[in-house]
């Protein structure tokens, strides 16, 4: 793609071949949709190579590509992969501060419970359905059966 983005006059018809099979073959949905948006404007600019303004919207399209294909690519640092889906018990724990594994004792759980209610307790400033949600959490790990994730 840098090659034919760099081009002064590229060759309109191998560009379009090239985005054509990107437009059939690509796996990320992202790739595939600028290829398919881009296929008319680049047709066009491979059967009418001397008009400019054809010329300049294909070229404008094959920046669109250029840049997703670039998105891709890049490394993202500071980035970590995608986030495990926790489950419902983990997100419990999480609200709480409890770690994510291991069995807990209903006195870790009510204490856990009253040391956060204190940030989001309605009196205190905090919000209501915080609280209620915080209150549930808690009564879900102690009627949890075995206390217990693993």
């Amino acid at each position: 793609m840098d090659r034919f983005w760099q081009a002064e006059g590229p060759d309109w018809s191998e560009v379009l071949h090239v985005v054509d099979c990107i437009a059939a073959e690509a796996e990320q949905a992202d790739l595939r949709h600028a290829a398919t948006q881009a296929q008319p404007s680049i047709r066009n600019a491979a059967n009418n190579p001397q008009d400019h303004m054809t010329r300049v919207v294909a070229r404008r399209r094959l920046g669109v590509i250029r840049d997703v294909l670039h998105g891709l690519t890049t490394p993202k640092f500071g980035r970590r992969g995608p986030e495990k889906m926790l489950t419902v018990e983990e997100r419990y724990r999480e609200m709480l501060g409890l770690p994510l594994e291991g069995r807990l004792a209903p006195t870790e759980i009510h204490r856990a419970f009253r040391r956060t209610a204190k940030l989001v307790h309605p009196d205190a400033g905090g919000d209501a359905h915080a609280f209620l949600a915080l209150s549930a959490a808690r009564d879900a790990l102690m009627h949890a059966p075995g206390k217990s994730t693993k």
